[in-house]
């Protein structure tokens, strides 16, 4: 596979984002065929995993520490901080996020159980999953500059953050990627400065959700019923009131992979790969034969000519609906 920088990290052009192994996409699979899938990844050429303590909380970590331990040289891990985790008697696992906390003294704590659950002496790149508005953003980075200095973590990046604490963040410990959603089903990132900011510093740009969390692959239409446990069922674009506007999109997608002869998929990862160099998309999947079909999505190619057509019938097609609920949504960095 292509591979790409972000920043200096050599990864796979299209890495695994490993979230649904654990939480949000049921239904899951047996953590043994997980490992499974995961290594066939790294066999096909994936290089790039992504995961995150609180999901699970930490189960996926876990699963992460155990598939790739054997692997652990070939690999490069992304995992996140950044939630304060309490116990729960109503929550399955036991555990659940509570709040933010990016405080120094909670990071120090936390890079250890991830170390822990990872099975490794360093994580290669270490995000902040939510800027957290009660800790000064200079004083996170310089904790990470700690880190970096005890070889703990190799690399630092940011999660929904502003172009504004991404300069911030940058000016006192550089920032390797940062992470947003961006697809073509969610483009926010192109006009809000994040993605100009990330060219002008030379960051990589890590988009999840490249495939608009499943709508872009064709799969649902407005009839279609998610499980209580899904995350989509919370999601404003998703509702049936909004789905036949935003089917719209879905459709244009899938004219386009007829004419490419190609999957819906491939012409979403595709015309990621073909917005900037320094972006390296992960989406997330459970099962081999997706992970075989999106890695074949960076031999789709467009022209210049088609690129700009894509963006003008893109510009046409009004979405409705927030990508979030309003709780999450308030989590996320505006300034």
């Amino acid at each position: 596979m292509e591979t790409r920088k972000l920043r200096d990290l050599e990864v796979s052009a299209i890495g695994l984002g490993c979230m649904g192994f654990s939480q949000s996409y049921p239904p899951f699979i047996p953590e043994d065929e997980a490992i499974k899938v995961i290594r066939k990844a790294v066999e096909l050429g994936v290089t790039f995993f992504d995961t995150a303590e609180v999901y699970g909380p930490f189960k996926n970590e876990e699963l992460i520490g155990k598939a790739l331990k054997p692997l652990r040289d070939d690999v490069v891990i992304a995992t996140k901080f950044g939630f304060e985790i309490g116990t729960n008697d109503d929550y399955k696992s036991g555990f659940r996020p509570i709040g933010l906390s990016s405080k120094k003294e909670h990071i120090k704590q936390v890079v250890e159980g991830s170390l822990k659950r990872l099975q490794t002496d360093h994580i290669d790149l270490y995000y902040q999953h939510r800027v957290d508005p009660n800790t000064p953003i200079e004083e996170v980075a310089q904790t990470m500059s700690e880190l970096i200095n005890e070889g703990k973590i190799l690399h630092w990046g940011l999660s929904e953050a502003s172009a504004k604490t991404i300069r911030k963040a940058h000016a006192v410990c550089p920032l390797t990627a940062v992470q947003s959603e961006y697809s073509m089903w969610w483009r926010e990132p192109e006009t809000n400065g994040v993605i100009d900011t990330l060219e002008e510093l030379k960051i990589g740009f890590v988009p999840f959700s490249p495939l608009g969390k499943a709508a872009l692959t064709g799969r649902f239409n407005k009839d279609t019923k998610f499980e209580n446990s899904d995350f989509r069922s919370t999601i404003p674009r998703f509702s049936a009131e909004n789905w036949d506007n935003n089917i719209k999109l879905v459709e244009y997608v899938n004219e386009l992979a007829t004419k490419k002869n190609c999957t819906p998929a491939q012409i979403a990862l595709s015309w990621l790969l073909h917005q900037k160099p320094f972006i390296v998309s992960i989406p997330g999947t459970k099962k081999i034969s997706r992970i075989q079909e999106n890695i074949l999505s960076e031999n789709v190619k467009f022209t210049n000519d088609e690129l700009s057509e894509i963006r003008n019938q893109l510009n046409s097609i009004k979405l409705i609906g927030h990508r979030y609920n309003e709780a999450q949504e308030k989590l996320i960095d505006k300034d």
